[in-house]
């Protein structure tokens, strides 16, 4: 693939499932299981998959929000895993996450343009009035109000809240963002406009995702490609079109045929996913 931003090369992440009494890991769990793919600028690349299929902890180790066992990972021809403090603080700008829950993922004794301007302040983006113009744009960008930031998260809904975590990740002007179940916790109706947003804003700003999702009717919408995922190994990737009308592994087509179909009066066949 031609312009590629991110390459990631049989990752592989491990959790200690027991540990010696002097903290030592004596057994562990591969999460992550040397998984590789490449997502070109501008697209947005699916990684979907029941929930514990390592679909979050990859996410996670590509932004090293969580150290990775073994493995690659280059943004924009930068060796993130070889990066020292300094140089990755620098590398954050460019690389955002939106968590699954706004209830958590925002402090809520923050109000809302303290916690947008805060990344603009720490990457020295912006100062003074400046700053507050900046945080008042990407406010206004995500379908909120410049008079927004004057209020705590808990005047907000959910799906406004959600809209809050975009801003902030946009507030430093990435150029790639992790979208970590990003819609999962909303209802469908709210599901939507954010949806609609993620796809407004990535025209707009030309940005790259990584859309990690379980729900396959939600991918259906944004996904240029997806990538199925298994305990911790992709097991099929492919353009989006082409995985929704023939898919090839088993996994996907049980996971295509548990999507449910709107209309009542068509039955769908569920297929069971033997692991075989």
């Amino acid at each position: 693939m031609s312009d590629t931003l991110i390459s990631v090369s049989h990752l592989t992440h491990e959790f200690a499932a027991r540990r010696t009494m002097f903290g030592a890991p004596q057994a562990t769990i591969r999460a992550v299981n040397d998984v590789s793919f490449d997502i070109a600028r501008g697209e947005t690349l699916a990684l979907v998959g029941e929930s514990g299929c390592g679909k979050t902890t990859t996410g996670r180790a590509i932004l090293r929000l969580i150290e990775p066992t073994s493995g690659h990972v280059t943004f924009d021809g930068i060796d993130v895993l070889t990066l020292q403090r300094e140089p990755l603080r620098r590398l954050r700008r460019r690389m955002q996450v939106v968590f699954q829950d706004p209830h958590t993922s925002l402090d809520p004794r923050m109000r809302v343009g303290r916690t947008v301007r805060e990344g603009i302040e720490a990457h020295e983006l912006a100062e003074g009035a400046e700053a507050d113009a900046r945080v008042a744009r990407t406010l206004e960008e995500v379908g909120l109000r410049a008079s927004d930031a004057a209020k705590l998260p808990h005047e907000f809904s959910g799906g406004q809240r959600q809209r809050i975590a975009i801003a902030r990740a946009l507030a430093v002007e990435p150029e790639f963002v992790v979208l970590d179940e990003a819609v999962s916790a909303l209802d469908v109706t709210v599901q939507a406009q954010v949806l609609a947003l993620l796809m407004q804003l990535q025209r707009d700003r030309g940005l790259t995702y990584l859309f990690i999702a379980h729900n396959l009717a939600v991918v259906e919408r944004i996904a240029t490609r997806v990538a199925v995922m298994y305990r911790g190994r992709i097991v099929e990737i492919a353009a989006a079109a082409a995985l929704y009308s023939s898919p090839q592994h088993g996994y996907t087509k049980a996971l295509l045929s548990a999507v449910p179909v709107p209309d009542p009066r068509v039955k769908k066949k569920r297929i069971v996913w033997d692991g075989n």
